[in-house]
């Protein structure tokens, strides 16, 4: 006991608390992954593991037996849960408030031969000749390194060109300053000045631009049209991109058939001319799940065989090497190497029961979406397929992530189809914002020819179609579809129409 009166003692006590273990930071892992990135990971995986072998498909020969031994483990390790059928809770007679695309025909329009072979590429009978492949193209790197070996003979200056061209971006635009530029090297800030210069009048015309004005003015110098008007026009760039034709008469002191020259000038020179040479390379998108109708109604969901990764334990490679090791630290390794070989196999199982749960739940719930189109997209959370099907917020947010489902309406991203909630005028229930996004453009497609909607305008057409909605929201929509304001579209339209008037005039 001490001098305060109180005494030390252990006393053992029980508590439970989560502990993100390995295994199970690796399975969160693999439910984020699409089947492309899976099928990465798990060839670093079959490196790494001497007991995992990738499955192929099941193949029987004329006997009906499986060819193999191997192939026989593999429909015990990893069995085939890739699909499920149920029919949805939506009356057939129920048709949507607004009109759209529903009564379409449907149709994937051959895109799912992009995927028809196991290994994720066409057949080898339609595969092009070496005659028909494309050259590669050459990089905008080895284009302005030819000119500056060719065009700088001072060493010096090459040295300081190669740095500026380090720090080309894709584009083709110099973004760092020049002063980090000129103390990094320990040389003067006219000297980077004047070799920036010299590579500026390189090609392609506009490369190392440090903005769009700059880049604009030296395609114009090297056509020799940078005349006082045509940079007066460069200096006052929001003026253009307004269309405020007046105001670009004023301060560049031209009339307008001369601004107009100037536009179109303008409209022909490249923002990026690094793109002519590296072009961003477009990416096709491969569906992780496959979605189509039954005969006699209802939809089937399936994983995407063509891209699943599928591997097996070879539980007979371990009994043989198990016979063969002495050493207890050799057999501890094969040993844990058969336990992560097993639990991966169950995680990759796991893994599709859930992306199926998912991608049918979320199927189910959107059904008048598949059946009638956008108009039909209900509102949807998170927390409502998590509820349906007993999992938790967080599951349901990995499993949607970075995964797309090819359905008789196009390929969808699966975070396509939760939307927020936007309240009926009579309050009795709610649209989907996407539903309402689409309905908007919808009225806007719709305006005559001669006149235009405004945004307060458009709210008043939702309140009577029962959507209860603000100003300020049909502008956020109407901005994040890319669609000018009304009164953009407003001086668009007068504009065709003086085009048409005159072009009519001429012609008689």
């Amino acid at each position: 006991m001490n001098r305060t009166g109180f005494s030390q003692r252990l006393e053992p006590r029980l508590s439970q608390a989560l502990i993100m273990t390995p295994q199970l930071q690796q399975a969160i892992k693999m439910l984020q992954l699409s089947n492309l990135e899976l099928t990465d990971f798990i060839n670093g995986e079959i490196q790494q593991n001497p007991l995992l072998e990738r499955r192929e498909p099941l193949r029987e020969d004329a006997f009906g037996d499986y060819d193999n031994d191997a192939q026989r483990a593999s429909a015990a390790a990893a069995p085939d849960t890739l699909s499920g059928e149920f029919a949805p809770d939506v009356a057939e007679h129920w048709q949507p408030e607004w009109g759209g695309d529903g009564d379409r025909p449907v149709d994937f329009g051959g895109e799912p031969q992009l995927w028809r072979n196991h290994n994720g590429g066409f057949d080898a009978e339609a595969r092009s000749g070496l005659d028909q492949t494309a050259t590669r193209l050459r990089t905008l790197r080895e284009h302005l390194l030819e000119q500056i070996g060719t065009d700088l003979g001072d060493q010096g200056d090459r040295v300081i060109a190669l740095h500026l061209l380090d720090l080309l971006d894709e584009d083709g635009y110099l973004r760092a300053g020049l002063d980090g530029v000129a103390g990094l090297l320990g040389c003067s800030l006219p000297r980077v000045e004047g070799v920036l210069a010299r590579l500026q009048q390189f090609d392609p015309a506009g490369v190392f631009a440090r903005d769009l004005k700059e880049c604009l003015a030296l395609q114009l110098r090297d056509r020799n049209r940078l005349d006082p008007a045509m940079a007066a026009l460069l200096d006052h760039l929001p003026l253009l991109a307004a269309r405020n034709v007046p105001a670009l008469v004023r301060v560049c002191r031209v009339d307008a058939a001369d601004v107009a020259d100037m536009i179109r000038e303008i409209q022909s020179l490249d923002p990026k001319p690094g793109h002519a040479f590296d072009p961003p390379l477009a990416q096709p998108v491969v569906p992780d799940i496959l979605m189509r109708a039954q005969p006699k109604g209802g939809w089937v969901v399936e994983l995407n065989a063509e891209t699943l990764p599928r591997v097996l334990v070879n539980n007979s490679y371990y009994a043989r090497i198990r016979q063969a090791t002495r050493s207890k630290t050799e057999k501890a390794y094969l040993t844990e190497r058969l336990h992560a070989a097993n639990w991966l196999v169950k995680a990759l199982h796991q893994r599709a029961i859930t992306i199926l749960k998912v991608a049918a739940e979320i199927v189910r719930q959107q059904a008048a979406f598949f059946h009638y189109g956008v108009p039909s997209l209900r509102p949807l959370i998170l927390r409502d397929i998590a509820d349906a099907i007993g999992m938790h917020e967080s599951t349901i947010s990995r499993v949607t992530s970075n995964k797309y489902m090819a359905t008789p309406r196009g390929l969808y991203e699966l975070k396509y189809f939760f939307t927020s909630a936007i309240a009926t005028s009579s309050g009795s229930g709610a649209h989907s914002a996407e539903a309402v996004r689409h309905r908007i453009r919808a009225l806007i497609d719709d305006e005559p020819a001669d006149d235009t909607l405004s945004d307060e305008r458009i709210v008043e057409l939702l309140r009577h179609e029962g959507v209860d909605i603000a100003r300020r929201t049909v502008a956020k929509y109407r901005e994040a579809m890319r669609i000018a304001s009304s009164v953009r579209r407003r001086r668009t339209k007068q504009r065709t129409l003086a085009k048409m008037r005159r072009h009519g005039g001429g012609a008689a």
